[in-house]
C-alpha cells in the first residue's frame, strides 16, 4: 500500500511544482487567462490519469505535451468559431485586480514600465509561429532541455534549436527598446 500513496504524493508535488508554469505557457498561447486555466486544469487530470504510473523522469515531458496538445485544439475550435460564427466576445467590464490601488512605497513609473514591458513580450509571443512559441515558453519559462523540449514537443532536438534561435530573432527585433539581452 506504500508504494500508491509515495506515487499519488509525488505525482502531487509533481503537479504543484508546473501548474504555474503550464498555465503562463498556456496564456500566452492562448491570450485568454480563463481558457488558459482550464486548460492546465484539463492536462492534469489527463495527466494524472493516463501517465502517473510512468516514471517520473518522463512526467515533465509528456505533462507539457499534455498543454500544448490542449492549447493547439484550443486554438483551432477558435479560428474555426471565429471563421464560421463571425462570433467575438468583448469584455466591458474592467478586472478588479487591475484596477485596485497600488500597494504603499510603490513605484508607479517602474510599474508602469514593467507592465508596458511584459505586455510587449506577451504581445510578441502571440505573434510568433505556434511551434516558435512553444519552444520560447518551454525552453525559456520552463527551464527544459534542448531534449526535454523536443519530447514534449515531439520533435528533433535540431527542429527545437531551429525553433528557438528562430524565436528569439524575431522576439529581438518585436521587442526594440524592451530588449534586455
Amino acid at each position: 500500500m506504500e508504494g500508491p500513496l509515495n506515487n499519488t504524493a509525488a505525482l502531487d508535488t509533481f503537479l504543484r511544482s508546473v501548474e504555474g508554469k503550464a498555465y503562463v505557457m498556456a496564456k500566452s498561447m492562448m491570450a485568454d487567462a480563463d481558457e488558459a486555466l482550464d486548460v492546465v486544469q484539463d492536462a492534469m487530470i489527463r495527466f494524472a490519469g493516463r501517465y502517473a504510473d510512468r516514471p517520473e523522469d518522463q512526467w515533465r515531458p509528456l505533462f507539457f505535451r499534455i498543454v500544448i496538445n490542449r492549447a493547439r485544439d484550443w486554438q483551432r475550435r477558435q479560428a474555426v468559431r471565429n471563421r464560421v460564427m463571425f462570433w467575438r466576445r468583448y469584455d466591458d467590464m474592467p478586472d478588479p485586480v487591475e484596477t485596485a490601488p497600488a500597494a504603499r512605497g510603490a513605484q508607479p513609473d517602474r510599474e508602469l514600465m514593467d507592465g508596458e514591458a511584459m505586455e510587449a513580450l506577451e504581445a510578441a509571443i502571440r505573434a510568433l509561429p505556434a511551434r516558435q512559441q512553444q519552444t520560447f515558453v518551454l525552453r525559456c519559462f520552463e527551464g527544459m532541455s534542448v531534449a526535454e523540449t523536443a519530447s514534449a514537443m515531439g520533435c528533433s532536438d535540431g527542429s527545437v534549436k531551429t525553433h528557438y534561435f528562430r524565436a528569439l530573432a524575431a522576439l529581438r527585433e518585436r521587442l526594440g527598446e524592451h530588449w534586455d539581452g
